[in-house]
């Protein structure tokens, strides 16, 4: 199985694409939600490139990216079952469940800004936006450390990560509500 390595370094590659996509889709939706709320003409002028951003890296990066990602994974473990046998991967395959419901839902705002409505708050996205950093620190130490005491460190850690992340979110929007411009 020498061409294994190659699988698996595409399947790396794919993953990491799918979460560029992913860290940043949301930052796109802040702007564009922002950007509603404009006066005329910067509204219509925003809100259509911000619009052509979101679809070129949702259709052209993180849309192949997941899908990709997800076949090279399925052929790893066709090649390896034996990883199906590990209880992280159990763990991590549930993260990965995760991941593919927090694409979905990405995707319904997505539907939902490109047809200009406006469910969501600008802070609820960026809240949002830190979901798929929790459920990659989630995997990224599954799959390193691989034993169960130490990914309940692991996972402790994305808790921790979450609660810094929540007091920094919050340390912002005071700086914002203080200085519009920050």
């Amino acid at each position: 199985m020498e061409y294994y390595n190659y699988i698996k370094a595409l399947h790396l590659i794919f993953v990491i694409t799918w979460f560029a996509g992913l860290f940043y889709i949301p930052r796109l939706f802040v702007y564009q939600i922002e950007a509603f709320a404009k006066p005329s003409p910067d509204k219509e002028i925003l809100g259509k490139q911000l619009k052509l951003m979101a679809k070129r890296l949702w259709n052209i990066i993180t849309w192949p990216s997941a899908i990709l990602a997800t076949l090279f994974a399925i052929w790893l473990l066709i090649l390896q079952p034996y990883w199906l046998e590990q209880p992280w991967m159990h763990v991590k395959l549930v993260f990965v469940g995760l991941l593919i419901v927090y694409h979905l839902k990405t995707h319904q705002f997505y539907k939902q800004l490109q047809s200009d409505e406006v469910n969501k708050t600008s802070n609820f996205m960026r809240l949002w936006n830190e979901g798929a950093t929790f459920i990659l620190f989630a995997i990224v130490f599954l799959v390193i450390l691989k034993s169960a005491l130490n990914w309940i460190f692991g996972v402790v850690g994305i808790f921790v990560l979450g609660m810094l992340l929540m007091l920094g979110f919050r340390l912002y929007k005071r700086i914002r509500e203080n200085n519009p411009d920050a």
